[in-house]
């Protein structure tokens, strides 16, 4: 019998799946900021633990642009999709505080862990790839966790993790590799570092609705007329 869980429950999961999140990812730039595939694996092991620990409760977004895609493929409610978001970008500003105070780093210095556009860069580049990296990890949470004939179960917070890795490892000495509005959101507003905020919330969300419209509708159609479950908030 499926267990359905309470909306307290699941923004709890995503509370601290976020605060993790952003405190690892944070505490793992501010270390080494030169050694990026450390920081790629830190934010991918992190994501793969925190998705295997709570997916089955809360479905393990911990990202905004995450739950506003499942909002526009009813694949959760308005209300679930409001307290998710709300949820995931508190828990990424005290996971980012946290970090600093752990690390004894001043809240300024936190601009070197926020996402930033390399200065080769035109923002529409940056847009561009911020929608290209978001979109691979929305195509892989749809693959492997929203379609149930995928591994959701059993190893979905693998890939996904993984997928971040992969990210970050593409796109990170370009654009810092936000993906994730609540990851830049949690240091950007601490440090006070707002250059190309944008970017790092429409890139995101657009990534992740352009591959949540060409999983359900070009890999698996029954999938998009399909409203939320009961279970799902």
């Amino acid at each position: 019998m499926t267990t359905v869980h309470s909306l307290g429950a699941k923004l709890l999961c995503e509370f601290v799946g976020t605060f993790f999140l952003v405190a690892v990812g944070v505490a793992a730039i501010m270390h080494g900021q030169s050694d990026l595939l450390a920081v790629a694996l830190a934010h991918g092991l992190v994501i793969a633990v925190m998705v295997s620990a709570v997916g089955h409760v809360s479905g393990g977004h911990f990202n905004p642009a995450v739950s506003i895609t499942m909002f526009v493929f009813r694949q959760m409610t308005l209300t679930g999709a409001l307290a998710y978001t709300a949820t995931q970008l508190v828990a990424g500003a005290l996971g980012a505080w946290v970090a600093a105070v752990g690390l004894d780093i001043k809240l300024d210095d936190l601009a070197g862990a926020t996402p930033t556009l390399s200065d080769t860069l035109g923002s529409g580049q940056g847009l561009l790839l911020e929608v290209v990296a978001t979109f691979m990890l929305v195509w892989v949470i749809f693959a492997v966790a929203v379609d149930r004939d995928g591994s959701f179960f059993k190893i979905a917070g693998l890939p996904i993790g993984l997928t971040i890795t992969a990210g970050i490892l593409m796109i990170g000495p370009a654009t810092g590799a936000g993906l994730n509005p609540a990851r830049w959101f949690g240091s950007a507003v601490l440090a006070g570092h707002w250059d190309d905020a944008w970017i790092y919330v429409v890139g995101p969300v657009v990534g992740g609705v352009l591959a949540g419209a060409a999983y359900l509708y070009g890999v698996k159609p029954r999938l998009a007329g399909a409203a939320a479950a009961p279970d799902t908030v």
